[in-house]
């Protein structure tokens, strides 16, 4: 892993705080003021600053395995962006498929996600013991007598009603709020903690406004894999596994090709890394549409880049990187989005970038077509760039590098057999039981016995959870 491939955990942490938001329908700000608000509740209650720093970092990755549960809340809700939204604001209208039976099974694949992004991330283990608990079943009476229930990490509780205060309080205004709060004090959080939060409610989310301190504890700048951040998006899509480490090193080979120094070269890598980060907040259904999109679907789709760019705007140290990734659907003749630049607005990176991406994408199967092979995609863009779409430039130096040898192959890890790793790829690429034992001419009963075993030796218990572990093991 070459050093522009790395991120500091911090600046990590960050960046997936704003892709759960984004996913969850919230502004892009929630979990950094949930944050906040669960410190500070932490800290009214007596925890030390440990303590305090560890219930930041639960709050903020609250919902970094949402991406993980997309697909299944849009099977449930339709739009998993909105309708999670109108959940979590308590603004859903009664709905015949949110049941125990159903939602459980997610909510659990959301905490399991979560605290394996932790132990990727390399947090502490309470942080990660927390983020599994996160959402888990609530029973009346369970609270009552005790400040906190046994087994379940104190964070939990304060990061569960910080959250409820700070997204309640905008649909339902602050005492809206704390009496919904209240409603569920002794079920979803002790109602003694619900008591010390009242007196404050008010005072603390007018201080939300006010500039945080930049957070300064042991390890908060241990550098980590920029991939980690692209594969938690993928998840969201499960077709898209993988697709934002291939852009990257297309993008990395292409520029050596295209004269480019190091210099230039890096901010490309770490762009394409990035570039996903506005997919989470289109809806599922919006990606997997099999006609063409209609205006309000494309009205959603041309967003995606301008919440990449809005992340850094949000997270400074990736500002420069964020702002070249939303220029990626840019075209030279202005028939791109979301600025629509044309012409001398785009450099040479980023007509780079677009390139590299366009050409990765036909490559890829997509719900609505087929994948295109290397020569038919080359085709398509020599076409587009004579046609005066991408630069030919670019283009060429794309085609240049997907035409190179393949790079060397890491060593590879033996964890899974050859079988096992054929079985993983069709998987993680969202295929059912059936599906990928047609593709592998073997019966269904099959492939569940070695989803079985692949689980088992990952240590998994979902789809999401096994792709993301094998993708940072470069098993697939």
């Amino acid at each position: 892993m070459q050093s522009d491939e790395t991120i500091t955990v911090e600046d990590a942490v960050q960046v997936l705080a704003m892709v759960g938001d984004l996913s969850m329908g919230l502004p892009p700000d929630h979990s950094i003021r949930t944050a906040r608000l669960a410190a500070r509740l932490a800290e009214e209650n007596g925890d030390g600053a440990d303590a305090c720093t560890s219930t930041r970092m639960v709050a903020l990755l609250r919902w970094s395995g949402s991406t993980a549960t997309a697909a299944g809340f849009a099977h449930l809700l339709g739009d998993d962006v909105r309708g999670r939204h109108a959940m979590v604001t308590r603004t859903l209208s009664g709905h015949a498929g949110l049941t125990f039976a159903n939602v459980m099974p997610l909510a659990q694949m959301q905490c399991e996600v979560a605290g394996d992004i932790a132990v990727l991330l390399g947090l502490p283990g309470d942080v990660e013991n927390s983020l599994r608990h996160l959402f888990g079943s609530h029973h009346r009476g369970d609270m009552q007598e005790v400040l906190f229930a046994p087994n379940i990490p104190r964070a939990v509780f304060y990061v569960r009603l910080a959250g409820d205060l700070e997204v309640l309080a905008p649909a339902h205004g602050t005492d809206g709020a704390l009496r919904l709060i209240g409603e569920r004090a002794g079920v979803k959080y002790p109602a003694t903690l619900v008591q010390r939060l009242s007196p404050h409610a008010h005072d603390w989310l007018g201080m939300l406004e006010e500039p945080s301190c930049a957070a300064n504890y042991p390890g908060h700048d241990r550098r980590v894999p920029l991939s980690i951040v692209a594969d938690v998006i993928e998840l969201k899509l499960p077709w898209l596994t993988g697709y934002s480490r291939r852009v990257a090193a297309l993008a990395r080979r292409s520029a050596s090709l295209a004269g480019m120094m190091a210099l230039e070269e890096s901010p490309l890598v770490r762009a394409a890394l990035l570039h996903g980060i506005g997919k989470v907040a289109v809806p599922n259904v919006v990606w997997e549409r099999p006609g063409k999109l209609d205006a309000d679907d494309w009205d959603q789709v041309r967003k995606v880049p301008f919440w990449t760019a809005r992340a850094g705007t949000q997270i400074p140290a990736i500002q420069n990187e964020a702002t070249l990734a939303s220029f990626i659907y840019e075209r030279l003749d202005g028939s791109g989005y979301f600025r629509k630049a044309r012409g001398e607005a785009l450099g040479m990176q980023e007509r780079l970038l677009g390139a590299a991406a366009a050409f990765v994408s036909l490559c890829s199967p997509r719900p609505w077509r087929p994948a295109h092979g290397e020569a038919a995609a080359s085709t398509l863009m020599t076409a587009q760039a004579a046609a005066g779409r991408f630069d030919r430039q670019a283009v060429e130096a794309v085609l240049a590098a997907a035409r190179g040898p393949a790079q060397r192959p890491p060593v590879r890890d033996r964890l899974l057999s050859d079988r096992e790793l054929e079985v993983l790829r069709h998987i993680s690429r969202g295929e059912t039981s059936r599906e990928a034992a047609r593709a592998m001419r073997i019966t269904p009963a099959s492939v569940r016995m070695h989803v079985d075993n692949i689980f088992q030796k990952l240590e998994s218990g979902s789809r999401p959870a096994a792709t993301l572990k094998a993708l940072a093991r470069g098993l697939i």
